[in-house]
């Protein structure tokens, strides 16, 4: 078959990094890959497999090319945008589909027919929400927030879902996704559940690389951005409160670095924390820890969870809202802790009792790439039914 998958750009981020795993997974299975983003910049992500065919979209300048566009970027920046929140895409979305219809046009007229095309991540399709076609799959990464019951909320939803084949990544986004239907007012073409693909092989070649920088004492690890939604904060007060001899090192970057690294000064534990910044490979951190945790807010699926028990480290996670337990179930059901740093404290301290625990490779038998590639590329799924990934 011939694929396309389609991301808004390839900068160091975890939706980004599942498209270019997708890309090489189906270039794997021996399709025709190929993936298309938006832009050239933030370009830090690149397939591993030769077969991959990258290709740039530059949709903006294209819209703006057109004269309407730059009208409606100018038109929804100055006044539509302050007036309703968040609501460029749908000035700008519309002609962007019209845009993107004609760049497949001559994508396929050199390269042939797509049999499937995937946009990941609603950041990626919101900006051509007007393209539908029977050939696409939409990602949702991460769960819609149904709290919300306003206009503006029905507004976007009718724009993004309508006539579409959605994929949720785990039960719980799929879940969300139902509950807004009824709340937004909208009806999908399909809904269905297909795990984010966890390169296992790719993954166990990289953890054993050299890293000189990594203690040489155990230690617990984390890896995620330094933003609100992953709660480093609750991670610092429940490795607080547990005291264990093992050091602390969180890997990663953000804006909330400075203040993370205060907290660890105010809760009497900086000497133990090791806040080591972005590293491009964050596999032997986490190979070489005694345990993964995992503290966030809100997890779409988790994939962080699934590479670190490729590079065979146990993991344990709080009990957060989206798709932890696509990844924590059956045995692994005994790594989750209740959502608070109490809970999340006696958790560390039970996990880190006796000899690191061995990591079965059947726990990662649903998020093998061929796997998902398999799904992704079967038949439609009957309308308003799910086709768990997991199945």
């Amino acid at each position: 078959m011939r694929t396309l998958v389609v991301v808004r750009s390839l900068k160091m981020g975890g939706m980004e990094r599942v498209a270019v795993n997708l890309a090489d997974a189906f270039a794997e299975a021996g399709h025709e890959s190929h993936l298309m983003v938006y832009r050239k910049r933030d370009c830090g992500l690149a397939p591993e497999h030769p077969g991959v065919k990258v290709h740039v979209f530059s949709l903006r300048w294209w819209q703006r090319l057109t004269g309407v566009g730059l009208l409606a970027e100018l038109m929804s920046r100055l006044f539509l945008n302050p007036l309703i929140r968040r609501s460029q895409f749908v000035w700008t979305g519309w002609l962007g589909g019209y845009l993107l219809r004609g760049w497949l046009w001559h994508f396929e007229r050199k390269y042939g027919r797509l049999d499937r095309i995937i946009f990941r991540g609603i950041g990626t399709f919101e900006l051509v929400w007007s393209y539908r076609d029977e050939r696409a799959r939409f990602v949702l990464e991460n769960k819609l927030p149904t709290e919300e019951v306003s206009w503006r909320q029905k507004l976007f939803a009718r724009c993004l879902f309508p006539g579409k084949h959605l994929v949720a990544v785990s039960r719980g986004v799929a879940d969300s996704v139902g509950k807004a239907e009824e709340k937004w007012s909208f009806t999908p073409a399909s809904l269905s559940v297909i795990v984010n693909p966890c390169p296992v092989t790719h993954i166990r070649e990289l953890m054993v690389e050299p890293q000189p920088d990594i203690p040489d004492k155990p230690y617990i690890v984390n890896v995620a951005r330094l933003v609100p939604q992953k709660d480093h904060a609750l991670l610092l007060r429940a490795y607080a409160k547990a005291a264990p001899e093992e050091l602390l090192v969180i890997v990663g970057d953000g804006p909330l670095r400075s203040t993370l690294e205060q907290q660890a000064v105010e809760l009497g534990i900086s000497e133990k924390v090791h806040f080591v910044g972005y590293q491009a490979n964050p596999y032997p951190w986490m190979h070489h820890a005694r345990l993964f945790v995992l503290s966030s807010r809100v997890e779409g699926m988790g994939i962080v969870l699934t590479e670190a028990l490729a590079c065979e480290t146990p993991v344990i996670s709080v009990d957060c809202p989206g798709g932890i337990r696509e990844v924590l179930k059956g045995e692994l059901e005994n790594a989750i802790a209740g959502h608070n740093d109490v809970a999340l404290a006696e958790k560390l301290n039970e996990s880190l009792v006796g000899p690191k625990p061995v990591v079965h490779d059947s726990w990662l038998k649903n998020f093998l790439p061929e796997k998902v590639v398999e799904q992704f590329i079967q038949a439609s799924p009957v309308k308003a039914e799910y086709v768990h990934g997991n199945q």
